[in-house]
Parts: structure tokens; sequence; C-alpha cells
């Protein structure tokens, strides 16, 4: 189920509400229309009035941004829309103004954390190259004040009071003692820069942290993603991807409250993260869902790795230590995909997370592997 559906047009659709579309008992022009004109007409008001089915079904206010979204929506042309739509949809949860804003500030989020990447790596560029401009001018003062020092051995070793040479060997003296000052300043300067870079990386990091679970977070995923990807294609080596969810949460957070939740999904990450290694990366993707990407394993391997975590976690029993309350079994599902199956590793994502949906839909507690016409693109709206 989607959020469209043909069979929720209204008669005179956006058009009636808009004035644009000729309403009951409306007299219709005469006048012949242009060749090819009627044909693009038909498919704008077909195309107005699926937007005024979508708006109309949900309860949705018209106006410019609802406008947008339900035409970006039905013509596919946001995939991230689509996404976030169709798992409100499945998920028998409304879909509102209010959630659209926020969800769709968030996912803006990500837009300004990419923005930061590229200044932070414009910035690191340029710490690098001031850095090695540093260290070239300190090794050229260093080399600089040898020579004058010999130089200035040769002046005082001359047997003549000359007041020429005195005033050399004076001068020489200065520029020494200025060529050391100018060393020491690019000594500081270099320490500088290495304490800068230090802390750019440091900042990096943070930027690619889960704080609450320590795992790479959705933005270091996306990075890792692509690049796993691209060498796994290079080398012929499978790769997998699998969307995790812990189930029940929400009542988990509604029983114990917020503290509780925290820990189960600190709990779950550490579980997760056993089978992390520099061919299994995993990550949070966001709320209580993890994304974990298997580089060199065949689906049914990364099946059987994932499923045996899910059956050792299952087998716990948690309490909250805060009111000795047991939580009980905490246990997750998922839904895993053969990215290279799929065509697309956008697409593989797609499988996964609908896969996902199924462990749901099936009693949770469980995995699937996603099914071929899971990986379909979505159909484009006429």
């Amino acid at each position: 189920m989607t959020a469209h559906d043909p069979s929720l047009h209204r008669r005179g659709g956006l058009l009636g509400w808009l004035g644009l579309g000729s309403r009951d008992g409306d007299h219709a022009s005469t006048a012949p229309p242009a060749p090819g004109f009627e044909r693009h007409q038909t498919s704008r008001d077909r195309h107005l009035d699926e937007i005024g089915a979508f708006l109309g079904y949900h309860q949705l206010e018209v106006n410019a941004q609802t406008l947008v979204i339900a035409s970006d929506y039905l013509t596919g042309n946001d995939p991230q829309i689509v996404r976030l739509i169709d798992r409100r949809v499945q998920a028998r949860e409304p879909v509102t103004l209010d959630w659209l804003e926020e969800a769709l500030a968030a996912a803006g989020m990500g837009e300004e954390v990419e923005l930061l990447d590229r200044l932070m790596q414009h910035l690191e560029q340029g710490v690098e190259e001031f850095g090695k401009t540093s260290r070239a001018a300190r090794e050229a003062t260093t080399a600089y004040h040898s020579e004058l020092s010999k130089e200035a051995g040769k002046l005082e070793g001359v047997p003549s009071t000359s007041a020429v040479i005195t005033e050399l060997a004076t001068i020489t003296k200065s520029m020494l003692k200025r060529t050391l000052e100018i060393e020491r300043a690019m000594q500081r300067s270099e320490e500088q820069t290495r304490n800068l870079k230090h802390k750019l990386e440091e900042t990096r990091r943070s930027a690619e942290e889960d704080h609450l679970t320590g795992l790479p977070n959705r933005r270091a995923f996306e990075f890792r993603y692509e690049a796993e990807y691209r060498e796994a294609r290079a080398a012929a080596e499978p790769l997998c991807v699998a969307f995790c969810d812990i189930d029940h949460f929400k009542r988990v957070n509604d029983t114990h409250g917020h503290d509780a939740g925290d820990r189960v999904l600190r709990l779950v990450a550490e579980n997760l993260a056993r089978i992390s290694n520099e061919r299994c990366h995993v990550a949070r993707h966001g709320g209580e869902e993890f994304v974990v990407l298997f580089r060199d394993a065949t689906v049914t391997e990364a099946f059987d790795k994932l499923d045996r975590l899910r059956a050792q976690l299952a087998d716990r029993r948690l309490v909250n230590r805060a009111t000795d309350l047991p939580i009980g079994q905490v246990t997750f599902s998922a839904g895993i995909a053969d990215v290279f199956a799929c065509g697309d590793r956008r697409l593989a994502l797609k499988a996964a997370d609908a896969a996902l949906y199924r462990a749901k839909l099936d009693g949770r507690n469980r995995i699937c592997m996603a099914e071929p016409d899971e990986a379909k693109p979505p159909r484009m709206a006429a």
C-alpha cells in the first residue's frame, strides 16, 4: 500500500479546487484545441487530479508546500520523499503537515552536514598546504642560519682591525639572531598546524559518530557504502546490505522511560558491533534502526551471521536497573538484500527496507531476504 490510490480521485479533482477545470453544469468551450494541446492538457489534468486525490485522502491543506510534496511523491522526482511517505503509510501512521515538516527538516540536516563536510575538506587541505609551506620555510631558514654561522666564523677569524670587518661581523651576528627567532617562530607555527589538524580530525570523527551508541552514524555509512560498493564491484566480490529495527521499541520508551530506551539502543548496538570488522560495517541509521554492510559475503552467509546474532539477543531477558521492573525480551527484525542482484545500491537499500517491513508483518524477531520485485524502482505516474 502506498500513499496514493487512484480510486481516491474526487470529481473535478484539484482543477475544481483551484478553479482551473470544468465543474458539473459548466459549459465547455467549443473552440477547437490546437494540435497536440488536448493530449498535453489531458496529461496535466490527470496529474493535477492525482495531486488533489493525494491531498484530499490525507486531509492536507492545499498550499505551495503540499502541492510540491504531492507532485514529487507521485512522479517519483524525490526518492527521499517517496521513501518517507511510503514508510509512514506502511506503519499506518497519518501523513500530516507537522510530520512532513519535521521529516523534511531532519532530511535537510543531511544536506547541511554534507556542506559542512565539504568545508572541512577545504579547510583540511588549506591546513595541509600551510604545514608544507611552513616546514619548507623553516628548513630554508635553518639552512640559511647554518651558512650564515659559517660566514660569521670566518669574519671573526680575519686578522684585521678594519672597521668594515668589525661592522660586517656585528651585522652578521644580528642576522643570526634574527634567523634564529624566525626558525623558532616557524617551529611554533608547525606545532600549531599539527594541533589544528588533530582538532579537525577529532571534529570529523565526532561528526561521523552516533554519540549515544558510539557506532558510525548515517552520514558515515553513506560514505562507507559508496566506497565499498565501488571497490566490491571492481573486485567482483559480493556485497549485501541489511536494515535492522528494534521490535516494539516505542513500548519500551512508553513503559520504562527514555533512559531505559537508550540503554536498549546501546545494548543492541553493542551486539551488532560484535560482527563488525574490516569486511562488515555497522552503523546507526536513525531512531531504533541500524544498517549493516557485508563485504565479500553471499546473502546466505550474511543472513546466517546476522540471524545468529538475532537469536543470541532474543535469548536474553532485561531488567530496568532504575526500577527493577522487567523489560523482558528485546529483539530486532531485519531485511537483507544482495546489492548487485538489485542492480543499484539505492535500489538495494529500498529492497532491504521492504524486506524489513515484511519481517515486521510476519511477526517480528526474524530476518527476511529481499525478493526480486522489491528491488524494482517506483513506477512513475502518468
